[in-house]
């Protein structure tokens, strides 16, 4: 495995595993007012985009990263608007 490829399952997994504190703080507190629902819905499209983009250049490390960030987001929505 080349070393950019590697790189990138590293920015990948950071950039996904960003998403898990905010997800355990709304799921403990059972409140995501502080939560942009456009932001959310923008960040998940943008995301959407990404996998396609994976899809399209043959990149593992893009499609993996951003469908674990969408399934993140996803929660996300649901309990922003559970909690709402």
């Amino acid at each position: 495995m080349d070393t950019i490829v590697i790189v990138g399952y590293i920015a990948g997994a950071l950039t996904t595993i960003s998403f898990v504190p905010q997800l355990i703080k709304a799921w403990k507190m059972r409140e995501t007012r502080d939560l942009s629902l456009a932001m959310l819905v923008l960040f998940g499209i943008g995301i959407l985009l990404w996998i396609i983009y994976g899809f399209w250049v043959d990149s593992l490390p893009i499609i993996a990263a951003n469908v674990s960030t969408v399934v993140l987001i996803l929660v996300l929505l649901f309990l922003k608007i559970r909690y709402k």
